[in-house]
């Protein structure tokens, strides 16, 4: 059981990884230096989902109860920044906005990517 937990959690980490790079390939002003960087981003950013995204959430309910939850991908578009800042020159995001585009595309790359390998795992 627990083999299939930390399959999942790695998976999931590496696969987050691949949309990071996509992301990194549709916008200039989103770079990685490489696919190192993006795994990093990518365990930093599943730390801060762990940690910090439940308290952002918490603080802004009434705000994202009447934005119909469409403030979350603010709240994404923070951690992504909190990330940027963390790794350093490796991963830059040049503006508030491009993060906000990002976390739109990052959730539905991951969507895509999870229900593809899910599907892929569970037709063997």
């Amino acid at each position: 059981m627990v083999d299939v937990l930390l399959l999942r959690g790695v998976l999931s980490i590496v696969l987050n990884a691949v949309a990071l790079i996509t992301v990194a390939q549709l916008f200039d002003s989103f770079h990685l230096e490489g696919f190192g960087t993006a795994l990093l981003a990518s365990l930093i950013l599943a730390i801060l989902n762990i940690i910090v995204k439940p308290l952002l959430i918490i603080f802004t309910l009434p705000l994202t109860i009447f934005t119909l939850g469409l403030f979350l991908f603010v709240i994404n578009a923070i951690t992504l920044m909190i990330t940027q800042g963390v790794i350093g020159d490796s991963f830059i995001i040049n503006g508030f906005g491009t993060a906000v585009l990002a976390a739109v595309i990052l959730s539905i790359l991951n969507l895509l990517l999870n229900r593809l390998v899910k599907d892929t795992l569970t037709s063997k």
